[in-house]
Parts: structure tokens; sequence; C-alpha cells
């Protein structure tokens, strides 16, 4: 295998009868044996781009020490077809030395600005009239490394908003969401809205390692990301003057209550008007990007998309557009 550092080969490219020698995340790593006794691996590879499923037949043993799943690695092998689906059989793997690569052509990222975003966020919530949220929110803020990490955060490993600035990305729109739904609804509470849209997954900047690839971290496994943001909310909490406990265990209610029931992981069911609104916020923003990204990535060009396993359906996307006119003026953009 060669030693250049520079990625050529993404794995969206990656077809039956193609050669690969480049750089992947070694995404996951399971080690079996065949009837005979023989060792052999299952890998996922991913980069930027996607992942893909591997094998490796032979130097089972030798692979495995030379790469942990996290790492980034060198990989030798072909492209073949399995099931219906690409699958590279892995020849030879090892992990490289990540200082001189570019991570961001291992782990997929929003386009966005996110210091723009995360300026619309940070604004939207100087617009709260509550003198505790409004300081809880200045006391993160004014927290480098908290900002830091919340603006990279993925808002998850796969399912949704799963990339580099996924987070402040899901964060944003249920803000804006949450702020519109508070002046169409009477009674609620929209500062109170605001705080849970913002918070109800800021324990995601540690329940994720997001150095080379996207992944669980131990605390993460150990705790999730309800117990951790719970955790970081009161620590800040405590140190600030004057925060009426009853209002702070509403707020807290929405971080443990806004996955809705406690077969998806809540701790409690939601119990108030803000957390009902809550849970339906992030049900819409988070079902919602899944889909888009699911038709983005279905490249069949058909006007129903492949079969989504997890939502149990195929979606409608219509038929494909027709080709566009180049020798007409160019409009998108324009009112």
């Amino acid at each position: 295998m060669t030693a250049d550092t520079t990625k050529k080969q993404f794995v969206k490219d990656l077809a039956p009868g193609a050669r690969v020698d480049d750089l992947f995340v070694l995404a996951e790593r399971a080690l079996a044996h065949k009837k005979d006794g023989n060792p052999y691996m299952n890998v996922v590879l991913a980069d930027r781009s996607g992942q893909i499923k591997g094998v490796a037949w032979d130097h089972v043993e030798q692979m495995a020490a030379a790469a942990a799943s996290g790492d980034i690695v060198r990989v030798s092998g072909n492209v073949s077809e399995y099931r219906g689906a690409p699958q590279l059989v892995v020849r030879q793997m090892a992990a490289v030395d990540p200082a001189r690569l570019s991570a961001a052509d291992y782990i997929p990222a929003t386009d966005l600005d996110v210091d723009k975003l995360f300026e619309r966020l940070v604004n939207l919530t100087r617009s709260v009239q509550t003198p505790w949220i409004r300081a809880l929110f200045e006391d993160f803020w004014a927290d480098a490394d908290f900002v830091d990490r919340f603006k990279r955060a993925p808002a998850a490993k796969m399912m949704h908003h799963a990339y580099i600035g996924g987070l402040l990305v899901h964060c944003l729109s249920m803000a804006v969401l949450a702020d519109k739904l508070a002046g169409h609804y009477g009674g609620v509470d929209r500062d109170m809205l605001i705080a849970g849209a913002i918070l109800h997954d800021v324990g995601k900047v540690r329940e994720f390692d997001f150095m080379t690839a996207i992944d669980y971290s131990d605390e993460g496994r150990l705790l999730s990301h309800i117990v951790i943001g719970l955790e970081m909310v009161e620590k800040r909490l405590q140190t600030l003057a004057d925060v009426p406990r009853e209002q702070a265990n509403l707020l807290k209610h929405l971080i443990v209550s806004h996955h809705g029931a406690p077969e998806f992981g809540a701790v409690e069911p939601p119990k108030t008007i803000e957390a009902v609104l809550l849970h339906y916020i992030d049900e819409i923003d988070s079902k919602i990007n899944a889909i888009r990204e699911f038709m983005t990535k279905d490249a069949s060009g058909e006007t129903w998309t492949a079969y989504h396993r997890v939502l149990g359906r195929h979606f409608y996307r219509g038929p494909a557009p027709a080709p566009a006119d180049t020798a007409g003026p160019e409009t998108e953009g324009t009112d």
C-alpha cells in the first residue's frame, strides 16, 4: 500500500469491480469464525460521503491487531456485490497517524455557516425576558470550550442531523419552531419553551466523540445525553442567583421528557404544555431531517424511494424534474 495521505476515493463512488487503495475511518469491526474455525472480520468503513460494509477473509488477526474501531485506516482491496449492495473485500488494512490528515474528508459536516447559525441562536436567547433563563444562556455562551463543541457536535450517530454541526442546526431549527408555536397557542411560556428547544439535547456535546468518526463516548454509553444534559444544566443553575426552584424543575422536566415515552428513552412522559409541545417539535424536526437525508442519499431517481427500514415505508418524491432549458435565463434565487 502506498504512503500517500491525500484521499482520492470516496465511499459514494465505490462500485462493484473497483480496486481500492485509500484511507477510511474504521467505523465498526467484528471478529467471527467460519465453520472451519478460521477467523474472518466484518467491518464498516466510512468517510464524509457515507459508509460501506466490508469483509476480510485473510490475514485477519494481523489486521485486527493493526487497527481499532475509530481509527483512520489505509485499506486495499476490491469492491464486490453482496445481497444487492457493494461490499469491500479487504486484503490489507492498518491504522495511520491522523495528525496530517484532514478530518473534513472523513466526517460529514453541514454546508451551512455555523458561526452565522450560532449568532442567530444567541440573538434568539437575548430576546428571552425571564432573568434566570437569560442568565443561564449567558453562562453557557461565555464558556468557549462548550461553545466550540456545541458548534461542532452531531445530533445523532445515524438517524438525523448525523454530521458535524448537526446539533446546532437541530437546536436552532427547533427554537425557531418553538418561538412560532409559543405565539400561536395562548398561555404558553415562550421563554421556557425556547430554553427547552435549545437545551434538550445539550448533553450530546459529551455523549458523542467526533474527532475522526461519530460514535458514542464511554460517558454517553453509560449515562445518555439526557442524564449528562441534566447534570450540565443543574451545575450552571447552582451558580446563578435568584433561580426559582419550581421553574428550574420545569426546565429540567423538558430535558427528561422530550423523548415522549419511556420506551423511547424518556425518564418521564411530558407533563406540561411546554413539554408536550417540545416533544412534538423534536419529532417534527428530527423526522423531516431524516427523511430529507434519506431522499438525498437515494440516487435511484425513481418516483418512490427505497424502503426506509426505521420509519417502515417508502417515500413519494414525485416524477423526476424535466431537464433544465440551458438556453433560458437563470432565475433561481430571484424574486
